[in-house]
């Protein structure tokens, strides 16, 4: 299968590949993504659990609270325990926010939006011109049609 991406946690034991580009790229600055990556914000890939392969490794899912009450699921390396990707009530188990600090080229997967800028850190500074909401979104105005027909196609099962 050809590979779009690659990318691993920092021991290297888990290795994967996404097959296609993500379907959008979130910058969240939200208080919980700020506490569990003890960093400003987080950027999350967001793509379709098909088109990513694990390539070594057998990383472990971990149920987390979070602000919802219905929790989230961060799957790590067992040995090194770096979160690798998240599965969000919100978004459903079809799709994964892989989180883009662990690609091989992470710098291929700017963030096309920042949300929750609301709770966004005083001392970073968003690019001019760059998608930002104080909370959330309505995909259906802010995605590329290609990205939305990927997501109808992910939850029907295609």
């Amino acid at each position: 299968m050809t590979h779009a991406a690659t990318g691993r946690c920092t021991c290297g034991e888990v290795r994967f590949a996404l097959t296609d580009r993500p379907l959008y790229t979130h910058c969240c600055h939200c208080t919980s993504c700020q506490r569990e990556t003890g960093s400003a914000f987080v950027l999350n890939a967001l793509i379709e659990r098909k088109r990513v392969e694990v390539l070594a490794g057998v990383p472990q899912d971990t149920l987390t609270p979070s602000d919802s009450g219905n929790g989230q699921i961060i799957t790590r390396c067992k040995t090194c325990h770096v979160a690798v990707w998240s599965v969000y009530s919100g978004f459903g188990p079809r799709f994964l926010f892989v989180r883009v600090g662990t690609m091989d080229e992470s710098s291929a997967f700017p963030p096309d939006v920042h949300i929750y800028t609301c709770s966004k850190l005083p001392w970073v500074v968003l690019p001019e011109g760059v998608q930002s909401f104080d909370r959330f979104y309505r995909r259906s105005e802010v995605w590329p049609e290609e990205s939305q027909a990927r997501r109808e196609a992910a939850l029907a099962g295609t």
